[in-house]
């Protein structure tokens, strides 16, 4: 009997201690959401309802007296100054500046109004009764829901703000420092000014309204991304007004926009009403600006003739004859950028990255990450996955690996999908099947960035689910919420698949009760007896092909992250962690040497012991949090817990919406120089690296003793060590680069340069 497997079954499954199972996908659009009354704002604080339209509060100030008058129409825009003036009327622009929403007209006591010098005792004003109580801070002028917003633009990029409006506060926040290319960039590719400045903002920033986030202070040493970011957060508070402004159609300002191939880059500059300047840039191959002095002739040519008809026409601009491709990329980068300058911005997806999967098959599957921005996709990563869901990267096909970049190629440029998908036409000869997956995968991560999601919980189609052990494929059919069919197959010992005529009438036989058995109940399938664990395997591999089929981005990315445990004079512990829908699915724990190359046989005996053991136990645990439960194996606690706290990381570095935004992990870390004879461990406190040990090291890895060091590597140390804080940021915490005050000193200080960066990449978030 075909069963309707719904969400609330899978979610039950999902908390349920059982070592196979998978979790469902859970909303990354909250980040450490706090409750609509932390940090609330009095009553009379909250965002008045003239500043955002007076026509849409239900006349909330009554004409109790003719002086003074009521604040009239104020304009909600980012650079409210007013001043008590004897005319209130001068506080027509309260949108940023807490002070002047303070005790607004609407309320109680419109003596917040300054007391005008014209009226010295208007006594009419006093206490009208009328106006006890004339709105409440629940009413709605902002609209429920996530909005995305930007700052000024300037060379580097731009700060953005993702945020969750409920009930007209901040209730989960997201901040962005972009690249050129307007995507969020890692943490660590920014100023170090910013790299506290991400969770100082964040905290004073969550729970506020709309005017008291204005009011936060901005992060001494990060005042224009920390303004950035308030900025940006003001926009997308006026891109949730139920009712938007009347005079005002764009963000006054600098606005950037970048077409999706990656070519051009326009700077947008708007008044409230209208565009008034236009600036455009060509990228290079790794998104950054093309300096102006390196502008060959033909990109001078192209911009001399692209940018006035831009800024004629904007994005109804035609292409400009002999220079049609560069003009179409150009005028796809000025209709990003006036996207992001435009307060009623329409577009029906929610920006970010989405993760998605093709049509399933018993050979393997095609999946998609992209990344959203005005509708349009500005990054895509395309996977080819085999039989175990895992990424086949080069092992590939070598058609399908040979199709991944062209296929990427004809994405992006497409700027979406390709609708009405012909093989001939839009697929990659050689492999067509791949590239409808692909395809079909971007199709529907564009579906799940929707901001009014379509009915259903699932795509329909065929979806594949494999247990985190790899002992069972499922190819289950999904059509309207039901699980329609369910073909099942067996892995062997030697991971791969055993085909049909060659399973045994016992594994035939438990293949049919299993089938029939989720057929008939779902996720709440009973086991067959005697083969638990299989059935156990059978139900996990089921909730992982509802999770692949569910319409709902999931809190951590696909793939294999790489973490270390901390370090110590002897070296460090190593993570390579691959998951599939927050699940670990597999695991390869390491013990490396001080030049961090695997030990091997050469590690403590203990340790060897240790490792196959934390495997299975990891790989049994199979989350983040069950790896933490995970009890130290006995005579190798120290490497057990460094070890279980690189899965951590792992799980930090794939997070889709980082739960602490920083640059590096707290921790002790070290990395090597190319040529292995230089160590430096490094000292990370609240995401800064305050301190740093330098060693040098022997042919076999060892650390030689301070009376083997030349002159110039005792130099060198002395500057490396003793230039550390312990505290603050290292001197060569950001951007190191080599020193000396003789040639021997530099040549050493380049190697130990290198450890350094490599140190710092092994701590990197």
């Amino acid at each position: 009997m075909k069963k309707l497997i719904s969400l609330t079954v899978t979610a039950a499954l999902l908390l349920a201690p059982l070592a196979y199972t998978i979790n469902a996908p859970a909303l990354n659009l909250k980040v450490d959401a706090v409750s609509a009354a932390s940090e609330e704002a009095p009553a009379a604080t909250a965002k008045p309802a003239a500043t955002a339209k007076p026509a849409a509060t239900a006349k909330p100030t009554p004409k109790a007296t003719a002086k003074p008058k009521p604040t009239a129409k104020p304009k909600p825009t980012v650079k409210p100054t007013p001043k008590a003036t004897a005319k209130p009327v001068a506080t027509a622009k309260p949108a940023a500046t807490p002070k002047a929403t303070a005790k607004p007209a609407a309320t109680a006591k419109p003596v917040a109004t300054a007391k005008p010098v014209t009226t010295a005792k208007p006594v009419a004003t006093a206490k009208p009764v009328a106006t006890a109580k004339p709105v409440t801070v629940k009413q709605a002028v902002y609209q429920d829901g996530v909005y995305v917003a930007y700052g000024n633009a300037y060379s580097k990029g731009t700060e953005g703000a993702k945020i969750t409006i409920k009930d007209g506060k901040i209730t989960a926040i997201e901040l962005m420092r972009t690249n050129p290319k307007i995507i969020d960039a890692n943490a660590r590719d920014n100023y170090s000014g910013v790299w506290v400045a991400y969770g100082l903002m964040k905290n004073r920033l969550l729970g506020q309204t709309r005017d008291s986030a204005a009011a936060v202070d901005a992060v001494s040493g990060a005042t224009r991304s920390s303004n950035g970011w308030k900025l940006a957060v003001d926009r997308a508070f006026e891109r949730s007004l139920e009712v938007k402004p009347a005079d005002a159609t764009y963000f006054a300002g600098d606005h950037m926009g970048v077409d999706p191939e990656g070519k051009y880059a326009v700077f947008a500059s708007y008044d409230a009403n209208k565009l008034t300047a236009v600036k455009l840039y060509p990228l290079n191959a790794n998104g950054s600006f093309v300096d102006e002095k390196a502008y060959t002739a033909e990109q001078t040519a192209a911009i001399t003739a692209i940018t006035p008809v831009l800024l004629a026409n904007g994005s109804s601009a035609q292409p400009v004859a002999g220079y049609e491709a560069d003009s179409k990329a150009a005028i796809k980068a000025f209709w990003d950028a006036e996207q992001n300058a435009t307060i009623n911005n329409t577009s029906a997806y929610i920006d970010g990255f989405y993760s998605s999967y093709g049509t399933a098959r018993s050979v393997g599957v095609e999946r998609a990450d992209v990344i959203i921005r005005n509708g349009k996709l500005v990054d895509v990563k395309l996977y080819r996955l085999g039989t175990n869901l895992i990424d086949r990267g080069a092992t590939a096909y070598a058609e399908v690996v040979k199709a991944n970049a062209p296929m990427t190629a004809k994405l992006l440029a497409n700027g979406s999908y390709i609708a009405n998908y012909d093989e001939k036409v839009d697929g990659i000869s050689g492999a067509t099947e791949s590239s409808h997956g692909w395809n079909q995968a971007v199709e529907r991560a564009f579906e799940k960035a929707l901001k009014v999601p379509t009915a259903g919980q699932y795509f329909d189609g065929k979806f594949a689910g494999v247990d985190n052990a790899s002992k069972v494929l499922l190819l289950v059919d999904v059509a309207a919420d039901q699980v329609t069919g369910i073909k099942m197959s067996l892995f062997g010992t030697d991971g791969k698949l055993i085909a049909d005529d060659k399973l045994t009438p016992e594994q035939k036989t438990l293949v049919n009760q299993l089938t029939a058995a989720m057929l008939d109940k779902g996720v709440e399938m009973d086991y067959v007896n005697g083969q638990e664990t299989l059935s156990a395997a059978a139900k996990a591999a089921l909730v992982d092909a509802l999770t692949n089929a569910s319409k709902v981005q999931g809190t951590y990315k696909d793939g294999t992250f790489t973490a270390y445990g901390d370090a110590y004079d002897k070296g460090t512990n190593k993570a390579d962690v691959t998951l599939r829908n927050g699940k670990i699915v597999n695991v390869t724990l390491t013990r490396v040497g001080m030049n961090m190359v695997d030990l091997g046989k050469n590690a403590y005996v203990e340790v060897q012991k240790a490792l196959p053991q934390l495997t299975a136990s990891f790989l049994a645990a199979g989350t983040r949090e069950g790896v933490q439960q995970v009890d130290a194996v006995s005579g190798a606690t120290s490497s057990s817990k460094a070890l279980k706290a690189a899965v951590d990381r792992a799980y930090g570095k794939a997070e889709v919406t980082e739960a602490n935004k920083a640059a590096y992990f707290d921790g002790t870390f070290i990395g090597v120089s190319t040529d292995k004879s230089v160590n430096v461990m490094v000292y990370v406190k609240n995401g800064v690296p305050v301190n740093m040990v330098l060693y040098f090291l022997d042919y076999a890895g060892k650390v030689k003793g301070l009376n083997q060091l030349t002159d110039a590597e005792k130099a060198v140390k002395a500057e490396i060590e003793t230039t550390s804080s312990g505290s603050g940021l290292h001197k060569y915490g950001y951007r190191p680069a080599a020193f000396g005050s003789n040639d021997d000193e530099k040549t050493v200080s380049a190697k130990v340069v290198e450890a350094i960066k490599a140190a710092l990449e092994t701590a990197g978030k």
